[in-house]
């Protein structure tokens, strides 16, 4: 994503010549129209303005005429990587402009973000040793995480969105039927990742495995083997490394509609009444993000819920970040999620 939107703008009535050079020195082949005010009204790419010089066009003519003002198609920030790259793949283009609620430019998507983004030196360790009682009998002779939606093993999706944002090494915690998923994914090289394993002799819960972890220097992505999600982890280590937190968990939106009357009660007398009210709260995103000296608080050899970590934290006045997952999220732990996750429900 473009961090400076003003490099790729142009006034209305620039010549061609002066959008060249604003192409040039923004870098992403594209330029973008905008009126007097800001707002975008268009948009003209490097291979727009040859043709047009090839055609007779004139140096000191006006790039507008050659803009495409028309089925201009953009995206707002809060529009999921998925979808970008859908509109990238169905309008065969490279890049899709961000804009504000006014209609001004505020960063660009390029094509090249998502086929090859920055690697990050993080790790990530995906939790994917759980029994999956919940989703017998289809967990009985494969784990959970491998169960597929749409084609394809849900923790190979997860791998595979990560590796997305710039995450290149992968630890996997295995334990229930750990040998499909060990066969299925290998050394990671098939993936173009690299992939160890956490082998947990019996079950250490969700902090447990961090234990059996190599030395850090970098905070290390957690984050549960059941999620489908579309999570935009390179914000959320962004956010963990400008907090300088010990440790960032990953928290959701979620609504209860209580199909009752709530009473609020003091002593023997009704105070308030409200009629089946919506509460909101946030809930645990199954997604966390780790610094080293917070791994190290990690007892070995024990089940140890990765909950317990945070509390501990917490308790000892640590930074601890709190960061709101806003992406499409869904943790398939029971048969409702699932269906919802392949369209079913």
């Amino acid at each position: 994503m473009t961090t400076d939107a003003r490099k790729l703008t142009i006034a209305a009535d620039a010549t061609i010549l002066e959008a060249l050079r604003v192409i040039d020195d923004g870098g992403a082949s594209i330029a973008f129209v905008v009126d007097e005010v800001g707002r975008v009204i268009g948009s003209v790419t490097d291979g727009d303005l040859r043709r047009a010089l090839l055609a007779g066009a004139a140096l000191d003519g006006r790039c507008l005429t050659h803009a495409m003002r028309r089925g201009f198609v953009y995206v707002t920030a809060e529009t999921g990587r998925a979808e970008v790259l859908d509109l990238m793949r169905a309008r065969q283009v490279e890049q899709i402009p961000i804009l504000d609620t006014d209609g001004r430019l505020c960063g660009l998507h390029t094509v090249q973000e998502f086929i090859a983004p920055a690697q990050r030196p993080n790790a990530a360790v995906i939790l994917a040793g759980g029994l999956g009682t919940r989703l017998q009998p289809l967990t009985e002779s494969i784990p959970k995480p491998m169960i597929r939606v749409a084609g394809r093993p849900i923790l190979e999706r997860l791998v595979l969105h990560l590796m997305s944002h710039g995450i290149r090494r992968f630890y996997l915690s295995v334990n229930y039927l750990a040998h499909v998923i060990e066969e299925h994914f290998g050394d990671g090289s098939r993936f173009g990742c690299t992939i160890a394993y956490l082998r947990e002799d019996k079950p250490l819960g969700t902090g447990g495995p961090l234990s059996l972890l190599p030395d850090l220097e970098t905070p290390v992505l957690v984050a549960n083997g059941d999620l489908v999600t579309q999570c935009d982890v390179g914000r959320m280590l962004s956010f963990h490394e400008a907090g300088d937190y010990v440790a960032t968990f990953g928290l959701r939106p979620y609504t209860v509609a209580i199909p009752f009357g709530v009473a609020s009660v003091r002593g023997d007398r009704l105070v308030d009444l409200r009629e089946k009210p919506t509460e909101r709260m946030l809930i645990n995103a199954g997604i966390y993000v780790l610094s080293p000296c917070a791994v190290a608080l990690v007892p070995k050899d024990v089940h140890y819920p990765i909950t317990d970590l945070f509390s501990r934290l917490v308790s000892e006045g640590r930074p601890v970040g709190a960061h709101v997952v806003q992406d499409d999220w869904l943790d398939v732990g029971q048969h409702e999620e699932l269906r919802r996750a392949r369209g079913d429900a």
